[in-house]
């Protein structure tokens, strides 16, 4: 099995999802179940699966979890994006999420490459 918690990219994934909650935090009331949940769900869904992919025997199933983490990165991405444009997000802390979420995608396809799939 694989130490995730030693993985960079685990712990980078993981400082995204905090900053979401905090940042999420000043939504409106009315997007609890909106917005404010599915950027929560997608930003937790990265670390998750990094986690989960890291625990399964073979390559090949690690690479698939990975693909589902870069591709809710990608969604929280578009998210972000959409957060700022409504107003609920300030366009720096948009630009550092989203930076931030770009890191992590390069970040996983590195690691998918490392592992030869």
């Amino acid at each position: 099995m694989r130490d995730y918690r030693k993985l960079l990219v685990f712990q980078k994934a993981d400082a995204v999802v905090l900053r979401i909650f905090e940042v999420s935090c000043a939504f409106p009331k009315s997007e609890v179940f909106g917005l404010t949940s599915q950027m929560r769900r997608a930003a937790v869904s990265v670390p998750s699966n990094i986690v989960e992919g890291s625990s399964r025997p073979t390559d090949k199933e690690y690479v698939r979890f990975l693909g589902i983490a870069y591709g809710s990165a990608r969604e929280l991405n578009y998210q972000i994006t959409l957060a700022s444009r409504l107003g609920w997000i300030s366009v720096k802390d948009a630009d550092v999420l989203m930076s931030q979420c770009d890191e992590v995608c390069a970040m996983i396809t590195g690691l998918v490459r490392s592992l030869g799939e």
